[in-house]
């Protein structure tokens, strides 16, 4: 870890005097000069920049590159705390851009007790607001907000700030109260310029976040020029309490996975300079206590990533690691900065397999404290997340998309606070993360093969023609960050643009995950169907049915080159498989509901949040092609294939969660499918049909049972989500059903246990309940439902445990289905009369019988088939 970067001392006074005099808090001094030099977009890890893109270090001070709103840099490390005491802050700052004229609004300085609304100084950070104290550019110093009139030395103090002073604030306390003091000295004879006073100001004023703030309302015509700099950021005092822990950065956080004995991670940074260390270390702790290098790479300069790849790995046991990476400080030398974590074994031992599954990462909540408490209690062998782990929103400010380079450090700027809030869950568990829509700065995401929007539209008339809004490389540095530590491509052939592709299969713990992309390939409905009219894949065309008129020819889902490779993933049980999942960004069905007068989802977000037990008099399922419910041909060709497999769906993105099974030709035929609810909710869906479900089971709620959805597919919908009022706050947060996924499989008894948990909700308690209808457990056979015509004779195997079975019709040559059996015999199904090759073996061990032309049997056929190894 780096040592005196930042020049923090810890220091007890002891006060003499009679036995009654109050002992004082212990006194606090931080420090900081930026190092000489360089220039660097990231300031250092005692610092957080909102935004990432509007500040650099250039040559010994940070300059504020626009002049615009609210920039500013939380100081991470230290605060003013709820201790009684006094206080010092000073900073040297100066204006830079002579072209901002003189305004009482526009201001420099300082900001104490700044404070979030969820308790955490990663909250406060980001959105911590508090006293402002500073010099506004007319001349003016202000406590508070800048004064409406000027004060006498106003005139007198402009020249200055051109040439830079020393903001210097000192609180003093005075009983149960503050009084605070802000002078403006000469930087170079130390002469005091000017000074305010403000009295009276509560402890809650002033305990709280530290910032340095430029502030530039009335700047128009000067948005895109630098506006101020700072240098010599100066803190101390008894009130001042230091946290050296807190520091984030170089290595922010790191994900990775573990298949076959490879390993493969994804360390993320942030934008370094040349002049730091080009590479990033990977070392494991030996059992003698000794570090060994294992790994290296570079530094992507688009991503600020560094993707580790270790082969031959001992996945037999818990190993520690450790990241390193030699950064520029304030000393102008390298120094090695670490982040310690562990490579879980694989537990291959275990019965139970946990996966803990996510979407909608909004940033309402963060640094979603309860989330992380909740999944370290439920304790997965494995996380994912399936899409909008940013919005375009998150962290404030709204969305640079251009020049690409800004663009690249908006991304970033968000997408490190996913890592912020999770990164001790990454540390040390494998972590499947894969971009949706929102991570690529869509509303919705129709990649229809990779190719660029039409460069002539924008927003959602651009989406509705398909492709990609933002430019290649940029797209190609948000895959980077959150794909390049998956298993290597299944075919990295790039598609349109140069653009990658990441699906790929993750072998971990006896289960196969397919990892999929749902949106890359995707058909755009805009050019497809003109007479639909599409608004953000709405049809405004009345008088237009997407359940009769919209499976058109040529209307793509996952694409051929992605059907066949769960084709070949659904028949491949080597590596000691015994369950199949696929992970993608949402489901393939559209498990929504409007109020029949509405024709899109735009009102979503107005809708009115329902008590528990009350149900709207008019929803219908509504035609969102967003949703994978369209193209209905591409929807069920993604079925058929998952089910040869047996694989459960797992996926999000709809803000909804739900369980349900699939149905092709009849209800119940296809697998079921689990959609996490949200993290935070942006979007609150629902399910409540106006038409009760069939066949649902006594006592069930009326929205559940066999549906067909908007677009005529058929669903059996077990349970729903659907937002209520809990009275909870805040109500956005915690009335718009947000929570997580968690999915059990058992290696025993091949069942699945589907759970969908509020987030509200603390899991350890003994009373902690799931979402109504949870939890579902089933089956791995029910993830092909589709009823038996036919049987072959049960299948007898002896010589082998737990056998591979294959089943192929002799009549079209085509495979019906593959499964791991549990146990030794096994009686398989199949879908129509007539004669069938059946393969059983082991692929691990290089064994496998055939047996041909094997008749179908009645159900109540009694024959049996030995085979012997």
């Amino acid at each position: 870890m780096l040592k005196n970067s930042v020049k923090i001392i810890l220091a007890i006074f002891l006060f003499a005097g009679n036995s009654c005099t109050k002992k004082s808090e212990p006194f606090n001094e931080f420090s900081h000069h930026w190092p000489d030099n360089i220039n660097r977009t990231w300031l250092g890890p005692d610092f957080w920049a909102n935004r990432l893109q509007d500040w650099e270090i250039n040559d010994g001070r940070i300059n504020c590159l626009v002049s615009d709103l609210n920039r500013n840099i939380n100081l991470l490390t230290c605060r003013l705390s709820e201790n009684d005491g006094d206080f010092s802050v000073s900073v040297t700052t100066g204006l830079i851009n002579p072209k901002n004229e003189s305004s009482d609004n526009n201001w420099i300085g300082i900001r104490i007790g700044a404070k979030g609304e969820f308790d955490d100084y990663r909250d406060d950070a980001i959105y911590g607001k508090g006293l402002n104290l500073g010099v506004t550019t007319s001349g003016d110093l202000f406590i508070g907000e800048p004064n409406v009139k000027h004060n006498g030395n106003a005139k007198a103090l402009k020249p200055y700030l051109e040439k830079g002073i020393i903001l210097r604030a000192t609180g003093k306390q005075n009983g149960n109260s503050y009084d605070l003091v802000l002078e403006a000295i000469n930087r170079e004879t130390g002469e005091l310029l000017t000074g305010i006073v403000k009295n009276g100001l509560s402890k809650n004023d002033i305990q709280g976040s530290l910032a340095l703030v430029s502030n530039f309302p009335d700047a128009e015509k000067t948005r895109e020029e630098s506006s101020c700099w700072f240098d010599n950021w100066e803190i101390s005092g008894n009130k001042v309490k230091c946290y050296p822990e807190r520091r984030f950065g170089p290595i922010l956080f790191s994900q990775y996975t573990l298949t076959d004995g490879i390993l493969k991670m994804t360390v993320q940074l942030p934008p370094v300079c040349n002049k730091d260390e080009e590479k990033v270390i990977l070392e494991i702790e030996e059992q003698d206590g000794n570090w060994k290098t294992v790994g290296e790479s570079v530094i992507d300069e688009f991503s600020r990533t560094a993707t580790i790849r270790v082969e031959n790995w001992d996945y037999s046991s818990d190993i520690p690691y450790r990241l390193s990476f030699k950064l520029i400080t304030q000393n102008n030398e390298l120094e090695t900065f670490s982040r310690e974590g562990i490579i879980r074994k694989e537990p291959n031992d275990k019965n139970e397999i946990v996966v803990a599954a996510f979407t909608g990462n909004n940033d309402l909540g963060f640094p979603n404290k309860d989330l992380v408490k909740a999944i370290k209690y439920h304790d997965p062998d494995l996380l994912f997340f399936s899409g909008d782990q940013i919005y375009e929103g998150v962290a404030g400010f709204g969305v640079q998309r251009s020049p690409v380079n800004k663009a690249m450090l908006d991304y970033l700027r968000k997408w490190y606070i996913y890592g912020w809030a999770y990164g001790d869950l990454l540390r040390d568990r494998p972590t499947v993360s894969i971009p949706d829509d929102h991570d690529i700065y869509h509303g919705n995401l129709w990649g229809a093969g990779g190719k660029a929007t039409p460069q002539d539209l924008s927003g959602s008339p651009a989406q509705d023609m398909g492709g990609y809004k933002m430019p290649a490389e940029w797209v190609k540095m948000v895959e980077r960050t959150q794909t390049s530590h998956l298993p290597d491509p299944f075919d990295p052939t790039p598609i349109k643009q140069g653009i990658g592709v990441y699906y790929t299969e993750l072998q971990y713990a006896g289960i196969s995950f397919a990892i999929i992309e749902d949106r890359k390939f995707k058909s755009a409905p805009g050019p497809l169907l003109p007479e639909a009219e599409i608004d953000n894949g709405w049809a405004q065309n009345c008088n237009w049915n997407a359940a009769t008129q919209g499976n058109v020819q040529g209307a793509v889902l996952l694409g051929q080159r992605q059907l066949d490779f769960l084709d070949q993933w659904a028949q491949d049980w080597s590596g000691k498989t015994w369950m199949k999942v696929v992970l993608s960004q949402t489901i393939f069905a559209n498990v929504a509901t409007l109020p029949k007068s509405e024709h899109h989802d735009r009102n979503v977000p107005k809708l009115r949040i329902l008590n528990e037990g009350e149900y709207p008099p008019d929803d219908r399922p509504v035609q969102d092609m967003d949703s994978d419910g369209w193209p209905q041909t591409g929807r069920n060709n993604a079925i058929k294939a998952m089910r040869k497999g047996f694989a459960l769906h797992i996926a999000g993105d709809q803000h909804l969660g739900s369980t349900i099974q699939y149905g092709v030709d009849q209800w119940h035929d296809g697998g079921f499918a689990l959609c996490v609810p949200a993290i935070s909710n942006i979007w609150p869906r629902r399910w409540f049909p106006e038409e009760p479900g069939k066949n649902t089971k006594p006592g069930a709620p009326k929205y559940t049972g066999d549906f067909l959805d908007g677009f005529g597919n058929r669903i059996t919908v077990y349970a729903v989500s659907n937002p209520v009022f809990t009275g909870k706050k805040p109500s956005n947060l915690y009335d718009r059903a947000t929570g997580y996924g968690i999915v059990r499989f058992n290696k025993d008894t091949r069942d699945i246990t589907i759970e969908c948990w509020p987030r509200f909700v603390d899991p350890s308690k003994p009373d902690a309940r799931q979402y109504n209808d949870w939890p579902i457990i089933i089956n791995q056979l029910d993830n092909f439902g589709k009823e038996a015509v036919a049987y072959i004779p049960e299948i007898v195997v002896e010589g082998i445990t737990n056998p591979v079975i294959q089943i192929i019709d002799e009549t079209n040559k085509g495979i019906v289905y593959t499964l791991r059996i549990n146990g030794n015999t096994f009686r398989p199904k199949v879908f129509r009369e007539g004669k069938y090759t059946i393969k059983i073996g082991d692929p691990d061990k290089n064994m496998e019988k055939i047996l041909k032309e094997v008749a179908s049997v009645s159900k109540d056929s009694e024959k049996q088939i030995t085979v012997e190894f």
